[in-house]
């Protein structure tokens, strides 16, 4: 039985019973299970009741007002729909620190780079001189099914993975216009592309099954560091031959986006002791000893891209990402100068290490009130307090369980390379005050911008470096956290404030 719901004023005709998400909303950061209540609608008409899970989230203005849970209900008939969100023109990292490198191109008039992140989508178009002509970023559409990869791949294994690879395809296609468009050049002049990222996302972009992912012993089936033709994966802004090339993941949950970082950075070139965190969604972490190089990745949780904190977002106008204390209050910086709508990560880390200076909150992370203000309307409650000790705490021991894992202490390193949207931003002085870096890293940290992406674009622009590429993954060694006694301990050691020993 069809429906009449009328979104913002634009009327649809929908089928009966149709969650007010599937209507309303492109991205569900909790893969629509109502715990992030983040899919706030105003809605009005013949609706299914109130649930409990939506009264935990909306204060008493707010039901009265009419707001929704939009992935928690249902359109029972005809209905009205006002999205509360603007659209958050979010600042996605496509720079990164790499530097030049020999050219022996992968193709022969233009060639992409693509960076295929959680959160996150990111490309450059290049000529042939090595020249970036046009680049483009945009939020990763798979959203929708959840923030991070746990949920994308429960939404695969429930029958879902027809639509995330669609999902993702139409993005790339998108974003292959927008450069071409930008470059003034015809898209079917691409003759070769490049794309990484976790090992869950190529799985999802060729519709490789997740089943092995999703239990241990998480044993990988396909690393890839292969090519295909655009036809293989469905693409049609290419001509169907163009060859797409995805780099070696090196495990199950550390994929070709470290491998990436790992050549940009000239990580494994030396004999100096260093260290590279990707630190996001996902951790992924390695450590080189001059002979040897170690891998892990820790599940962080979305906290550090505002998912899960009652008033957190993206890096985009109206997100505090920055906070200091100022004649002993706190004072906070908002990008794009505009009123404050909520907190991105960079300055959720600013925020916690402020209230620790304040003793405003405790080494054990007790908040003395309900809740804080860092600047009126947004604050943050002793939920989202949680939140930051269970990411911050993951990271930090991930990184001491690697240092542990070749006997050596944070004084032996000598390099530490950060690499991603959210380090890029990230004060690593506050890091470490609250235990995210262990201490006295600060001073060796080089931020790397989006390394991925950088060592995508130089595996396009000298193809002979993908032996390289392959080498690194097949060598690596992949520490496996969920059974590292070592890891467990640090973990439970890092949920307290303060720097980590």
């Amino acid at each position: 039985m069809s429906i009449s719901v009328k979104l913002n004023g634009i009327t649809l005709t929908v089928e009966k019973g149709v969650l007010l998400s599937d209507v309303a909303m492109g991205e569900k950061p909790c893969g629509g299970h109502g715990r992030c209540g983040k899919c706030k609608v105003i809605a009005t008409g013949e609706l299914s009741p109130l649930t409990d899970s939506e009264k935990k989230h909306l204060s008493a203005d707010e039901i009265a007002r009419g707001v929704r849970l939009a992935c928690l209900t249902t359109a029972l008939g005809d209905c009205e729909i006002r999205t509360l969100k603007d659209d958050e023109s979010s600042q996605i990292l496509t720079h990164g620190a790499a530097s030049s490198v020999e050219l022996s191109p992968a193709f022969s008039k233009y060639g992409v780079a693509i960076d295929i992140g959680t959160t996150t989508l990111a490309a450059r178009l290049y000529d042939t001189k090595g020249s970036v002509i046009a680049d483009t970023a945009r939020l990763n559409p798979q959203i929708e099914w959840g923030a991070d990869v746990i949920s994308r791949i429960e939404a695969s294994l429930a029958g879902k993975t027809d639509e995330l690879a669609a999902a993702i395809r139409k993005a790339i296609d998108e974003m292959i216009a927008e450069l071409a468009s930008a470059a003034n050049i015809n898209a079917l002049l691409i003759d070769a592309v490049a794309i990484t990222g976790n090992t869950v996302m190529l799985y999802l972009l060729t519709e490789e099954s997740v089943e092995p992912l999703s239990h241990a012993p998480f044993d990988a089936k396909r690393l890839f560091g292969e090519s295909l033709c655009a036809s293989e994966l469905a693409l049609e802004s290419l001509k169907p031959e163009t060859k797409i090339y995805l780099p070696n993941c090196i495990s199950a949950f550390v994929g070709a986006d470290t491998s990436c970082a790992i050549i940009s950075t000239g990580l494994c070139e030396g004999k100096r002791v260093s260290m590279l965190a990707d630190i996001g969604t996902n951790g992924e972490m390695a450590i080189w000893n001059g002979n040897v190089l170690t891998v892990c990745s820790t599940a962080a949780g979305p906290a550090f891209e505002g998912v899960g904190i009652s008033m957190g977002m993206r890096g985009a106008d109206g997100a505090i990402d920055r906070v200091s204390i100022v004649n002993g209050e706190l004072c906070a910086h908002v990008i794009g100068g505009t009123a404050a709508k909520g907190i991105c990560g960079s300055g959720l880390i600013d925020a916690v290490a402020c209230m620790l200076d304040m003793e405003s909150i405790d080494e054990t992370g007790f908040l003395d009130d309900d809740e804080i203000t860092v600047l009126a309307p947004v604050t943050l409650t002793q939920n989202d307090i949680r939140m930051v000790q269970l990411a911050k705490s993951a990271i930090c021991a991930g990184i001491l369980t690697l240092l542990d894992a070749e006997s050596l202490s944070v004084p032996d390193v000598e390099s530490v390379y950060v690499a991603g949207g959210f380090g890029n931003y990230l004060n690593m002085k506050n890091a470490e005050k609250i235990g995210l870096l262990p201490p006295d890293v600060h001073s060796k940290v080089t931020v790397v911008g989006n390394a991925a992406l950088d060592g995508a674009s130089m595996l396009l622009l000298n193809k002979k470096l993908r032996e390289n590429c392959k080498m690194i993954s097949k060598s690596a060694i992949t520490l496996n956290l969920s059974a590292n006694k070592v890891f467990s301990d640090h973990y439970v050691m890092g949920m307290m404030f303060g720097e980590m020993e």
